[in-house]
């Protein structure tokens, strides 16, 4: 009889314990992450709602702004699909001065950008580098050309600015991921080094090939081998329209073929570079007689070329976080307000667009559209706002399918320098829609544990 009284017990007690309210058992993981040993140096801010109903299920300094890192995609996300449109495609147009006689253009073929991030991208079958430039070819000799008396131009129609963000990091702007967005863009800005380093620790580390090779740039490496095991711990620095680069950190010894991606200084060029020498390879000779100066005032169009569109280049924006579709999309918008296709300019436009929906200017500080400034400011409030709007309009579906899934629930996530978010969308066990958003900054210890701390307090949603 005891022990069947005791059963009830425990079996009530447990009933109750897993019966506890969403609210309180956020509340109690909350703490518990407050209490970490990683977190007492750390700021953490997070908010999470019913979806359906807007109630607040927990909020922990949820007004207060932090560097978001890439979950800021999911701003510019939104705002490209509502100012956009999911069907918006970027234009790259071809053009000349010159007359076309007997096979002949007598002239250059100007290459006019509006910052497509996807020529020469590996991500679509239609945009393969090689793959992009005899489609452009073929559709040159369709319109008569067998060979070009001039060169080939990089066109720049008002495009204003410097290409990188002002609040990217010099640590970052040589490497793959800080590549900026450029009126023309090529291979999505990214070129990988092979390396490989001695037998022991200490040893230098050589460079084997570039691929592509960044148009006249010098490398300096000063990189070393460390022991196995340490992965890459390299960085280039190298800044836009520059040709000296210095490599340094280091990667693992014995290594014979160890692969980093760093940032094209002059897309533009190296567009052009690529392209002149595959089309006299390929049969189509370029006499490169022609002047690139003055621009002449009058130009004839010969062809335009249309990027995937927009929702296809937002899921690889999400779901592989690529930095520089981000950029793309915000200088988008602002080419289509102003003209200029200035950073500054298409920034602008979105805090109007949020502050025109409720989200108050002073919560979101924004420098970038990738998020990978660590001077950008963002309250767990406002994007979890961002999130319910996105929630209600009619592109929400393509929009939620691009977010990757992470702890088994539907989440950006976004990494810098000592910190770490989540956002996005969940569903419970009992049927709740959620929408949340946690962030911290200047927590101790390493990314990959935090993680795990982070997941152990989304795992409530889960239950």
């Amino acid at each position: 009889m005891k022990k069947y009284v005791l059963f009830l017990t425990l079996f009530f007690h447990s009933e109750i314990l897993f019966a506890q309210p969403l609210s309180e058992r956020l509340n109690r993981a909350t703490n518990f992450l407050l209490a970490d040993q990683s977190m007492r140096h750390a700021w953490l801010g997070l908010l999470a709602i019913d979806a359906d109903t807007g109630d607040t299920l927990i909020s922990y300094n949820a007004q207060i702004g932090m560097p978001p890192a890439s979950c800021l995609k999911i701003i510019t996300g939104a705002t490209a699909y509502e100012l956009l449109g999911p069907s918006y495609r970027f234009t790259t147009g071809f053009l000349t001065e010159g007359t076309i006689k007997n096979g002949v253009l007598d002239g250059n073929l100007y290459i006019e950008g509006s910052g497509d991030p996807s020529l020469g991208s590996q991500r679509f079958n239609s945009t393969l580098p090689e793959q992009q430039l005899m489609s452009w070819k073929k559709i040159l000799e369709q319109e008569g050309i067998l060979r070009i008396k001039g060169k080939i131009v990089p066109f720049n129609n008002g495009w204003k600015g410097i290409p990188t963000p002002g609040g990217y990091t010099w640590n970052d702007i040589g490497n793959y991921f800080g590549a900026g967005s450029d009126f023309l863009n090529w291979r999505e800005n990214q070129y990988d080094l092979l390396l490989q380093s001695g037998p022991r620790v200490g040893d230098r580390v050589d460079i084997i090939s570039a691929r592509p090779a960044p148009l006249k740039v010098t490398f300096e490496v000063i990189a070393r081998a460390a022991e196995k095991g340490t992965g890459d711990r390299t960085n280039i620095y190298l800044s836009p329209k520059s040709t000296h680069a210095i490599v340094e950190g280091t990667i693992p010894r014995e290594e014979k073929s160890f692969i980093i991606a760093g940032s094209l200084p002059d897309p533009p060029a190296q567009l052009v570079y690529e392209m002149t020498a595959s089309f006299r390879m390929n049969g189509l000779p370029i006499d490169e007689q022609g002047k690139s100066s003055p621009l002449p005032q009058y130009l004839q169009p010969l062809f335009i070329h249309y990027s995937p569109s927009l929702d296809s280049l937002h899921y690889w924006f999400m779901k592989k976080s690529v930095n520089l579709y981000g950029e793309a999309f915000i200088r988008a918008i602002a080419r289509q307000d102003s003209g200029d296709g200035s950073l500054e300019q298409g920034i602008e436009r979105v805090i109007q667009f949020w502050q025109q929906r409720g989200i108050d200017p002073a919560s979101l500080t924004i420098l970038d559209g990738s998020g990978l400034s660590p001077q950008n400011r963002v309250t767990p409030a406002s994007l979890v706002r961002v999130l319910q709007y996105a929630r209600r309009q009619w592109w929400f579906l393509p929009y939620w399918e691009s977010f990757p899934q992470y702890n088994g629930m539907t989440l950006k996530s976004g990494t810098i320098g000592g910190v770490k978010s989540f956002a996005g969308y969940h569903t419970t066990p009992e049927g709740k829609n959620v929408i949340l958003a946690i962030l911290i900054n200047n927590f101790d210890g390493s990314s990959a544990a935090m993680v795990k701390k982070l997941f152990t307090w989304l795992d409530e949603f889960k239950k």
